[in-house]
């Protein structure tokens, strides 16, 4: 074996992994996760600097908690983005209050700057094919053949709408029986 031939198996995973990790808000989803669990961590440590009790002991756990799953649930379902970056901002914001003040900046910065990344991602959009652009030297017979195919699946013109034909309503145009149209049923008697 060459080693041409043990990078090409790397490069196809790399690849892949290119693909997948662009097509979700990836940068995003890690930033909120580890601002969450930057947030449990301080929770734990040993400092003592804010004490919580009561239902602010539950909340000081459960924002965090809950930024940690947001984060995940980004990278893993990036259709619902909009709904967990605005949780997120939310929650990043509160774990001022209840997260040691939001697991002393840190946590909340990188919820705050993850929600903000998350809110502003959008898919990325499928290159059309490339039908439409010719070879930069392609010979008469390549431009009649894609000048012929593009012409096969382009749309052909549009009639203008007559003004004075009767419309009618979707639900009527479902439900209408199939046979002659109604104003030929109602000539007949």
């Amino acid at each position: 074996m060459t080693a041409g031939q043990h990078t090409a198996p790397a490069a196809g995973v790399r690849a892949r992994w290119r693909h997948w990790r662009r097509a979700r808000p990836f940068t995003a989803g890690l930033l909120i996760a580890l601002g969450g669990a930057e947030m449990l961590v301080t929770l734990r440590a040993p400092l003592g600097v804010l004490l919580h009790v009561g239902p602010q002991g539950l909340a000081a756990y459960l924002v965090p908690a809950i930024l940690v799953i947001c984060g995940v649930l980004l990278i893993t379902t990036p259709q619902q983005r909009v709904f967990y970056a605005v949780l997120s901002l939310v929650l990043g914001l509160v774990s001022w209050l209840t997260s040691n003040l939001g697991g002393f900046l840190v946590g909340m910065l990188l919820a705050l700057v993850g929600g903000a990344l998350a809110f502003a991602w959008t898919p990325v959009k499928q290159r059309a094919a490339h039908a439409e652009t010719a070879p930069a030297e392609a010979t008469p017979a390549d431009t009649t053949l894609a000048g012929t195919a593009a012409a096969a699946t382009a749309p052909g013109p549009r009639e203008p709408v007559d003004s004075s034909a009767p419309t009618e309503s979707l639900d009527a145009l479902l439900t209408a029986e199939p046979g002659p149209p109604r104003h030929t049923r109602a000539e007949r008697g």
